[in-house]
C-alpha cells in the first residue's frame, strides 16, 4: 500500500498536488477517528468541543508542516523560529488530553512524511488502546472516595462531634481544610472520606446533618475526574 501511494504522489516538486490532497485528507480522517475515540472514552465534566476541534486541526496542520519541511534543514529551523513566538495560555487540566495531542501530532507527522500505512496502523492501534483502557477500567480503583463539605456553628467541637458516625460509616477519613465563614459564625470543614460498601449515601448525609444543627452538608463524588 505504501508503494502504491508513493507511485501516485511521485513528482518533480518537493510535494505535489496529489501528495498534498492525500496528506490533508488522510490526516483529517485519522484525526476524526481519534476525536471519536476521545469523545467515547472521556470521563468527568471537563469535556470541550473546542479541544476536539483543536486536536483535529493540529493533526492536519502538522502533516502540512512535515510536507513543507521535507528534508530541508533550513526550512525546519525557520519553522521552529516562527512557531516559537506562539504562546499557549489555556492550561490543560487533564493529563490524558496531553496524550491525545501527542497522538494527533504523531499521526500528522506520519502522514506528512509519507508513512501512510504507519499512520493508519497507529491510529487503529491507539483507538484500540484507548477503548481497552476505558472499557476495562485499567488503573482505576473500586474505592468510594469522596469529598464531604460540612458547615457547623463555630462553637461546635468538630474534633469529636463526628467521631461515632465516622467510625460506623467510613473506612477512612481525613480533614483537609477548615475555613471560617460569615465573620466567624460558621466553620466549613472539608473531609476526604471513603464510605463502607454497605453505607447508603443519603442516610449518611442525614446522620451528619443531624449533628450540625441543620447546617449545610454536601457530598462530592468523582474527585479524580472533576476539578472541585
Amino acid at each position: 500500500m505504501d508503494e502504491f501511494l508513493r507511485q501516485i504522489t511521485a513528482g518533480g516538486d518537493t510535494f505535489g498536488l496529489w501528495e498534498t490532497i492525500i496528506a490533508l485528507s488522510l490526516s483529517f480522517v485519522l484525526c476524526l477517528i481519534l476525536a471519536y475515540m476521545y469523545r467515547q472514552s472521556h470521563r468527568g465534566l471537563s469535556y470541550s468541543v473546542s479541544f476536539v476541534h483543536a486536536m483535529i486541526i493540529l493533526g492536519v496542520t502538522v502533516s502540512v508542516i512535515m510536507l513543507i519541511i521535507g528534508s530541508n534543514i533550513a526550512r525546519a529551523f525557520t519553522l521552529v523560529g516562527a512557531l516559537s513566538i506562539i504562546r499557549f495560555r489555556n492550561p490543560i487540566k487533564d493529563s490524558r488530553d496531553v496524550a491525545f495531542i501527542f497522538v494527533a501530532m504523531a499521526i500528522g507527522m506520519s502522514v506528512g512524511t509519507g508513512f501512510y500505512l504507519t499512520a493508519i496502523i497507529f491510529t487503529l492501534f491507539a483507538s484500540f488502546m484507548v477503548y481497552s483502557l476505558t472499557r476495562f477500567g485499567i488503573g482505576s480503583t473500586s474505592s468510594r472516595e469522596m469529598l464531604l463539605k460540612v458547615h457547623v456553628p463555630s462553637e461546635l467541637d468538630y474534633h469529636s462531634t463526628f467521631n461515632e458516625i465516622f467510625y460506623r460509616s467510613l473506612r477512612e477519613h481525613a480533614l483537609l481544610s477548615v475555613e471560617s465563614l460569615r465573620d466567624g459564625e460558621l466553620v466549613e470543614l472539608v473531609y476526604s472520606i471513603e464510605l463502607k460498601p454497605s453505607v447508603d449515601e443519603v442516610g449518611f448525609l442525614n446522620s451528619v446533618r443531624s449533628l450540625t444543627q441543620g447546617r449545610k452538608v454536601a457530598l462530592l463524588t468523582g474527585q479524580e475526574s472533576i476539578d472541585v
